[in-house]
Parts: C-alpha cells; structure tokens; sequence
C-alpha cells in the first residue's frame, strides 16, 4: 500500500546531527497518521508521500524545517523556592511563555537558589540528518482520522 492522506504509517528512524553524530534512534517504531495533521515534521510527510513499505531516505533538515530555530527569550532563571520540591535537571515544567500561551520548559541547570529553564525544542536551531525506513503502511480508521492521530499499539491510547 502506498502512502497517502489517511494512512498510517510505521517506521524506524534514526536522528543525527549535521556531522553524522547520532542524537536519537528508535527503540520502538514510529507510528503516525499520515496526511498533515501535524503528527511529523512536514519535511518528513512530503518525502514519504507517495512511497511503499521498505522505502528507505535520509534527509538533510535545516532548523526551520525541523525544530525551528532557538528562542532565547525561552530560557529562564527562577528562584528555586517557586518550584516545588525535588525539580531535577532534565525535568519538564508546564508553564506560560512572554505571550500568555502554555509552554514546556526543560529544567537545564540548578545553581544555589536558581533554577534555568529552556523553553525551546532540545534540537531547536540544529541542522538535523533524519534517516527513515518506512515498515508499514495501512488505510486509518474512520476513528484515527477523525481524532487527528493513531491509536492503538505505538500510537494513542485514550
């Protein structure tokens, strides 16, 4: 089956940066509803449209086309005494950015009474290397397009 509007798709990836040093590899299979619904990176759709089961690619992603380009009014110093007790460096905090919207910030450092967060994308602002290789393609339930993602193993569980 090829891969088009409402499919979903099954497949292994690597992540690397620029250099070719690897930053991430899939233990389990990535599984997504195919068809922009915002469940890949957009780069990522567009070269796979089209292809079969065991179509393999890497692509070259610039920072816009994979997690954008670093935001440095992301990055924030807190007094550690706003924070509730035991925040760990590589913990993630739900908070509002400098526009009211809600934000993810990664804690990155705590140093005497301060805690630094990063609102960005760890690969924000990096020239990525996605290596794919497409596993399985099969036709979305009615219920998968209508929720906008995959359920079932390896997608969303509600």
């Amino acid at each position: 089956m090829q891969i088009t509007k409402d499919t979903v798709v099954t497949l292994r990836y690597k992540v690397a940066d620029a250099k070719g040093k690897l930053i991430e590899e899939s233990k389990d299979p990535m599984v997504y509803l195919h068809g922009g619904y915002g469940n890949t990176l957009p780069k990522i759709e567009a070269a796979l449209d089209g292809r079969m089961p065991g179509y393999q690619v890497t692509l070259e992603l610039k920072p816009e086309d994979g997690f954008g380009e670093r935001d440095e009014s992301l990055v924030r110093t807190i007094p550690k005494s706003e924070f509730p007790p035991g925040v760990k460096v590589g913990g993630q905090l739900e908070g509002r950015n400098d526009k009211g919207e809600q934000q993810i910030f990664n804690v990155m450092k705590i140093k005497g009474p301060v805690v630094m967060l990063d609102g960005n994308h760890p690969l924000a602002g990096m020239e990525l290397r996605f290596s794919l290789k497409v596993t399985e393609v099969r036709a979305a339930s009615e219920e998968e397009i209508a929720h906008r993602h995959v359920h079932g193993e390896h997608g969303h569980h509600h």
